[in-house]
């Protein structure tokens, strides 16, 4: 009898290991479990329907950096196989990548259709067995094989189990798995958006400003790069890698805390108020609300102005010294009662999950519990944004594929 390879979870992670499973064990019969109703639904949708696939960072020490969590695991996994693997990898079946200046890679395409059709086609080619609609209830060690107990009353014997579920937000929702070594790593969201209901920027949703500061107010959490002004608070890439930072620290806190914003990085309170002097000294004429000397959008700029006393018809010679230092202050130091987060499906990833710990880390294979492995987001790995988190789906996907038919 051909030995049975059963992946629960139809998404990056699990493909990827099906399929690697199915080309180094060729005698083996491998089967997809997916309980949704369709299979790679994250990667239909991920990079606004166009699917960044991984990101151009081919120095894995510089790799690992982009992981809040996994870093010292992915040094010993991306070198078997990283971004450059992966680039290899899909060209080789004909899906071409591109790379964008900030270094997030995408199908030529510009669609994710082209991914998902790789892969799908790929997992046909090889035989491999996909059924959605097809969840799991239930998963138990029985003398030396799995037998797996599916939500519509249906049982599967299988010798091997790849886990690829992705993460679950609630740790009871990890209970259907066999036990590990380690303690489970209770999960959290991160890559979230911030809620700021009191804000004085909610008038201004679809502003973006190119470089700024983001803080957590008493904590060393900080972050910089694009925000992006939202009719609910705070986003863009500095926010979303803030978020996956500061993950632990911000759900402790409920997602109640306060947000300071350097909307000029560069400088600081002091160097600030010294630009605005010589800028009034040389543009006394005008308006303050008409232009500043830090290229900031317009509206924003106004909204800062407004926030520190300036009307609107008021002159940079006219303008007091109170109400200028004012403004320095609301530039580099401006502040934000942060009361909640928004996720949304195509950012959600989860801090926690399955420990690496309990794992042989070369194979991915539970200690405890032999022939189960686990591979993708199920496990406490998580990047920030750019495609990190695609790259530890394909990475660990692989590497338990590699090895899940090993004797």
């Amino acid at each position: 009898m051909s030995l049975r390879i059963v992946v629960i979870g139809g998404g990056a992670a699990g493909f990827f290991g099906a399929i690697t499973a199915a080309e180094t064990f060729p005698d083996a019969s491998v089967t997809i479990l997916e309980k949704n109703r369709t299979v790679l639904n994250k990667v239909r949708i991920s990079g606004g329907g166009r699917c960044n696939v991984t990101h151009a960072c081919f120095d894995n020490r510089q790799l690992v950096r982009y992981y809040p969590r996994g870093e010292k695991p992915l040094r010993t996994l991306l070198p078997i196989f990283d971004a450059a693997a992966t680039v290899r990898w899909f060209e080789n079946r004909g899906v071409s990548l591109k790379t964008e200046a900030d270094g997030r890679m995408f199908p030529t395409t510009n669609t994710s259709e082209t991914i998902v059709d790789c892969l799908l086609d790929t997992a046909r080619k090889l035989g491999i067995s996909v059924r959605t609609s097809c969840g799991v209830e239930s998963l138990d060690p029985t003398g030396g094989s799995w037998t797996l107990h599916l939500l519509n009353g249906e049982r599967l014997e299988a010798d091997r189990v790849l886990v690829a579920t992705g993460g679950y937000p609630q740790r009871p929702s990890y209970d259907w798995l066999p036990e590990q070594d380690e303690p489970l790593i209770s999960p959290v969201p991160s890559l979230f958006t911030f809620n700021a209901p009191g804000s004085f920027l909610l008038p201004l949703a679809g502003v973006s400003v190119s470089d700024a500061k983001v803080y957590v107010v008493e904590t060393r959490q900080e972050q910089r790069g694009p925000v992006l002004l939202t009719h609910w608070g705070f986003s863009g890439p500095a926010v979303l890698r803030l978020s996956a930072w500061a993950a632990r620290e911000l759900a402790e806190r409920d997602y109640r805390f306060t947000l300071r914003i350097n909307w000029t990085p560069d400088l600081n309170d002091n160097s600030v108020r010294v630009a605005l002097q010589n800028f009034r000294q040389q543009n006394g004429r005008k308006q303050v609300i008409s232009q500043n000397p830090f290229g900031l959008p317009g509206r924003l700029w106004q909204a800062l102005a407004s926030q520190s006393d300036i009307a609107a018809e008021q002159r940079w010679a006219d303008l007091p010294a109170k109400p200028l230092n004012r403004l320095a202050e609301r530039m580099t130091n401006s502040q934000f009662g942060v009361e909640g987060k928004s996720t949304f499906k195509e950012e959600f990833v989860t801090c926690g999950g399955i420990s690496l710990d309990a794992l042989t880390l070369q194979t991915l294979e539970s200690r405890a519990q032999p022939g189960l492995f686990f591979a993708g987001e199920v496990l406490n790995v998580d990047g920030i944004t750019g495609g990190f988190n695609f790259q530890n789906a394909w990475t660990t996907g692989y590497i338990a594929g590699r090895h899940i038919g090993t004797v």
